[in-house]
């Protein structure tokens, strides 16, 4: 029994092709004709209450089959008419019902509304539905190379997976195949609405010929008792016909399924218990209507509604369970064929993806796979999400997507970060173990491999999970493999987010702007400040470390700076004053700031270094004294390190760009700040001051306030 039920579809096509052959009593084709207007009903409701197309894929099938379905009643109903042997009258009672419905005891105007009804649905439903199709099939194969660079895309910025890529692709190539068939599809239909209007005239001239044969009566006897049977028949046809035409519209623009069409139709059926419902009492409404035939419409109205009750019922147990235990994953019975490498690049416009350069990109070993893959537990990618917000909190700039992929070209245990696709990091770690960060004085020696932390150049060792407890007791940071490459991930995009700042983002940026601040946007851009203008001060800002979450102050000290001068250098040293309480904050730790100071003389000579051209000012520092302040500042940097904190130079406003410039060629973590730029409730404290002298000076140990 349930294989029969699996194949009820099947064996209900072989059952309507008999349709053709094998006559049917009066009462079988009552209850047939009453249900294909149901189930026009009911195609039509769901149509109109799906969310998407794919809830209901088998649609150009079933096309076919409710085509099909009314050929063989047409077929059937006009041997019960041209049959008539003068008995009663031609058809069946639901047919004669109809007809007497629409006729009315007039015959001229019972035909002219039906042929109304015909060539409403012939020309305006049918032909509107015929070029939807049309079109659209023909856009959306237009649109697929389009559709397959954005899932491209998205892979490569890693917001989806290989799986989630694949199941896009299927889905893309499964809607063109529904489109393409639904273009099919409208051509049945339009075949069958000439075909009810060959069959009507069959009728009429068939049945006033044979009634007149047959002696039924005299000419206008004849002509009036077939007319009231031919309208009837043809409205029964007509009227699924005109619904089936009208779902062909609303579903035609919608995606296709991978399913049999058994299961798709049992499934999708039953996964749509209020359009079966309403079907149901559309029904039973109709039996209520005198005139009408009540036993046919309310024992299928009934049914349908029972039915409907029934299945509305297991749908919301259904749900229910999914609530309480939830679904484990399946694999797909079916996988789609990725097209090969060669027919995929034979489209021009897939070639042009190639020149796609990402922003950020990261490819890793094998063996790091499963700490990035989602579907294996992997948390890279939630932690990616992180730092982007925690980045755009602190400084005002949105990381764009990182795109994630493996290397075959990589060792199994390394991993490379690219900015705009060229390497810029690498590092390699062992997923089985833990990164030990030795301290300055560890009170032991604890067993592992020796290596260097890609992040901050830390001596460390791999250790076993079974050493951590004993490392931690030694004074040992221990950090997970994943937060390894997490942190120098971070760390890498910190350092570059000045390049990753461009136009489009800019311009984001100041689009954001406008919501809070549209006057001061209107004032500053274009008629002061060009965009080109404040991406090179935006970037000027980044690459030193100074937050731009800001803008508005960033806006109004531009539009005030410029008014007196043009060099963009001097405009970012007045942003930089005018933002003293972010960069205090940016670099400040428990109300004090460790610094290294410059001499006066020191001072005084890189003054003198300044040199001026057309392109502006720049440093042109002897050898000598570039060096000796190289050398003292390595000096320096050991304390900070030793300290665990962030390198800051103090120096004047009027050398801070150029001496930040230099410095920035041999140390590019080291800060250099000016006096202007820290607020007055700072606790400033020198570990050293550089002078002319090679040898690094004595710290000075004494906390100014400035």
């Amino acid at each position: 029994m349930r294989r029969i039920f699996q194949n009820s579809i099947a064996l209900m096509v072989v059952v309507i092709v008999l349709f053709l052959i094998v006559p049917l009593p009066e009462s079988i084709l009552d209850i047939l004709i009453i249900t294909n207007i149901s189930l026009s009903i009911v195609i039509l409701m769901v149509t109109m209450t799906i969310s998407e197309a794919l809830e209901f894929s088998i649609f150009p099938s079933l096309l076919l089959i409710t085509t099909l379905f009314r050929l063989g009643l047409n077929v059937s109903t006009t041997r019960a008419i041209l049959g008539f042997e003068g008995n009663g009258a031609p058809g069946t009672p639901v047919i004669q019902t109809f007809g007497q419905l629409i006729t009315q005891g007039n015959i001229v105007l019972g035909i002219i509304i039906f042929f109304i009804i015909v060539l409403v649905q012939f020309i305006v439903i049918t032909k509107g539905a015929e070029r939807v199709a049309e079109v659209a099939a023909r856009f959306t194969l237009d649109a697929m190379p389009g559709k397959q660079m954005a899932i491209d895309a998205d892979l490569s910025s890693g917001l989806i997976n290989e799986q989630q890529a694949r199941e896009r692709r299927s889905k893309i190539q499964r809607e063109a195949d529904f489109y393409g068939a639904m273009d099919g599809a409208t051509k049945i239909v339009k075949g069958d609405a000439t075909m009810s209007l060959i069959i009507t005239a069959i009728n009429l001239i068939g049945g006033i010929i044979i009634g007149s044969i047959n002696g039924v009566g005299d000419l206008g006897t004849v002509a009036q008792t077939y007319s009231i049977a031919t309208i009837g028949d043809g409205l029964v046809s007509q009227l699924p016909a005109l619904m089936i035409s009208t779902a062909t519209g609303m579903i035609v623009t919608r995606s296709v399924s991978d399913g049999s069409l058994n299961a798709d139709v049992i499934q999708q059926f039953s996964r749509q218990p209020r359009a079966i419902l309403t079907a149901g009492a559309v029904l039973v409404i109709l039996a209520l209507i005198p005139g009408t035939p009540t036993v046919p419409l309310m024992v299928v109205g009934v049914c349908l509604a029972v039915f409907g009750y029934l299945m509305s019922g297991r749908l919301e147990r259904s749900e229910a369970e999914q609530m309480v235990q939830p679904e484990e994953p399946q694999e797909s019975d079916i996988v789609a064929a990725a097209p090969s490498e060669t027919d995929y690049y034979k489209d021009i416009n897939n070639v042009y993806g190639l020149l796609t350069v990402d922003p950020i990109e990261m490819e890793f070993g094998y063996s790091l796979i499963p700490m990035v893959d989602e579907s294996s537990g992997g948390k890279l990618i939630s932690r990616i999400v992180i730092f982007r917000r925690q980045y755009a909190q602190d400084m005002g700039f949105v990381i764009p997507s990182i795109r994630l992929h493996d290397s075959s070209a990589l060792g199994t245990n390394q991993y490379v970060v690219k900015i705009k696709g060229e390497e810029v990091a690498r590092g390699e770690i062992l997923v089985d173990y833990y990164l030990a960060l030795e301290p300055t004085n560890p009170a032991g020696e604890i067993d592992g491999i020796e290596t260097i932390e890609p992040a901050y150049g830390i001596p460390s060792r791999w250790i076993l999970p079974e050493n951590k407890e004993m490392a931690e007791i030694y004074g040992y940071t221990v950090i997970d493999p994943l937060s390894v490459m997490q942190t120098h991930l971070s760390e890498v995009v910190r350092r570059h987010a000045y390049e990753l700042l461009g136009r489009a983002e800019v311009m984001q940026l100041v689009e954001n702007l406008k919501n809070s601040a549209p006057e001061l946007v209107e004032e500053a851009i274009p008629n002061v400040l060009s965009y080109a203008n404040l991406e090179r001060i935006l970037r000027n800002l980044l690459k030193e470390g100074v937050p731009i979450r800001d803008l508005g102050t960033i806006l109004e000290t531009a539009i005030d700076s410029m008014s007196n001068t043009k060099d963009l250098d001097m405009v970012c040293e007045n942003i930089r004053v005018a933002l003293s309480r972010t960069i205090t904050r940016r670099f400040c730790e428990h109300g004090q700031l460790r610094v290294v100071t410059l001499d006066a003389e020191v001072e005084k000579r890189v003054i003198g270094s300044l040199s001026k051209n057309e392109q502006g000012i720049y440093l042109a520092m002897g050898p000598d004294l570039m060096q000796g302040i190289v050398n003292q500042l390595a000096e320096y940097l050991k304390k900070f390190n030793d300290l665990s904190q962030t390198p800051i130079v103090l120096t004047s406003q009027v050398i801070r760009v150029y001496l930040s410039r230099m410095l920035s060629q041999f140390y590019p973590g080291v800060y250099v700040l000016s006096f202007n730029e820290i607020t007055n409730d700072v606790q400033i404290q020198s570990l050293g001051n550089i002078t002319l002298d090679t040898a690094p000076a004595r710290p000075e140990r004494r906390a100014a306030r400035v």
